[in-house]
């Protein structure tokens, strides 16, 4: 009982790096209805990135991974102009295969120039451990959680009460009539990809920290079960995707504390299934009628 209960916690810890990275996925379906197979690889960018300004430049943790989420902002912006934008009245399958191919040509660019060896991410914040009863927990961890938090927070509160989250909600409900009123729906679109860029770039930071190693390799799993996290809180719903991700954390966690670390993975996929299989659209996604 005890293991169980310390794998429950650290589910929730690494359950919200997978929350922050399906946010991303949530948000832009949730605009303009693709799946960004490249967010992994920008969550992959961002922690190589912090890896240089601490290593090189000798930078603290949180001036990195701050530069990192603007750089992957701008990553995205860039991917999404080039790559998705003109694509935009184009067939669904058309931009989802647009979207694995940015996928693969970021892997292989980074491989090529930073070699697929793992790299031993600085360990800048001293790993210390608390005890709370039978229960451990490190400082690296609730750092974790609490920039994990309060960067969904953060989201909440743009989305809710500023004007581009306005904007935001606006083009995901009807991009025509949001023009029609006024709204800038490239820079909308453009704003959306920044914002889930940087925290992709958030996570590959926290995970480098965490994990103590990065590869280029390091954002294709991760992205993927980010992904199935939307997908089973619900696609297009910003509070759904957070859930998921913290359900994909427990679930991995605990089938390792009973002793199944080797289908891990296939609990995800089976929970996914069975999800699916009752409510469709997800935990919190409803179900919407389209015309055909």
């Amino acid at each position: 009982m005890e293991v169980l209960l310390q794998q429950v916690v650290n589910g929730l810890f690494l359950g919200s790096i997978y929350a922050l990275m399906a946010l991303g996925y949530t948000m832009v379906y949730g605009i303009i209805k693709l799946i960004n197979f490249a967010h992994g690889e920008i969550y992959m960018i961002g922690s190589f990135i912090g890896y240089f300004l601490i290593k090189q430049l000798g930078f603290g943790f949180f001036p990195s991974m701050i530069i990192a989420m603007v750089g992957c902002a701008i990553l995205g912006v860039v991917i999404e102009f080039l790559a998705y934008r003109p694509l935009r009245k184009s067939t669904r399958i058309s931009a989802l295969i647009t979207a694995i191919g940015v996928s693969y040509l970021l892997q292989n660019l980074m491989i090529y120039f930073f070699k697929p060896d793992t790299r031993p991410f600085p360990q800048v914040i001293a790993r210390q451990t608390y005890q709370l009863g039978f229960i451990s927990v490190s400082n690296i961890q609730l750092l974790i959680l609490g920039v994990s938090l309060f960067l969904m927070i953060l989201l909440q509160v743009i989305i809710q009460k500023t004007r581009m989250g306005k904007a935001m909600r606006a083009v995901s409900v009807d991009a025509d009539a949001a023009q029609l009123m006024g709204i800038n729906v490239n820079r909308t679109i453009s704003f959306t990809f920044a914002l889930g860029s940087a925290l992709a770039a958030a996570g590959g930071m926290l995970i480098g920290l965490y994990y103590n190693s990065i590869d280029p390799m390091m954002g294709v799993v991760p992205g993927l079960k980010s992904f199935v996290a939307a997908v089973l809180g619900g696609i297009g719903v910003i509070p759904g995707a957070a859930i998921g991700g913290f359900v994909i954390g427990l679930i991995e966690t605990i089938s390792t504390a009973l002793g199944f670390s080797d289908y891990k993975d296939a609990f995800v996929y089976g929970v996914l299934i069975i999800i699916l299989l009752i409510r469709p659209a997800g935990i919190l996604g409803k179900n919407i009628k389209e015309k055909v």
